[in-house]
């Protein structure tokens, strides 16, 4: 039996306030203005890269609040403190 395949275009038909078009096509680089479509898809791109960015920052927050990780940097930081004396220019 075949596994049904996705198609790789998804087609949704979407109401978007007048005025929050306008003030997107008016922020938008020429080349995305008068194609809604390309627009709609470049926010959402732009979206998903800016929640997935978040996502990170918290979880690496979180670690550096770990009691545990902050421990081992302590540990790590201590084992390496004599290389900072070597001597060499930390440009």
């Amino acid at each position: 039996m075949k596994a049904k395949t996705h198609p790789k275009t998804v087609r949704r038909s979407v109401a978007l306030a007048r005025q929050l078009v306008d003030d997107v096509k008016a922020a938008a680089p020429p080349e995305l203005r008068e194609n809604l479509n390309r627009l709609v898809t470049v926010a959402l791109q732009e979206f998903a890269a800016k929640r997935k960015e978040r996502a990170f920052e918290e979880v690496m927050a979180q670690m550096a609040a770990d009691p545990a990780i902050q421990a081992e940097c302590a540990a790590i930081s201590k084992e390496f403190a004599a290389a900072e004396t070597d001597g060499l220019k930390n440009d």
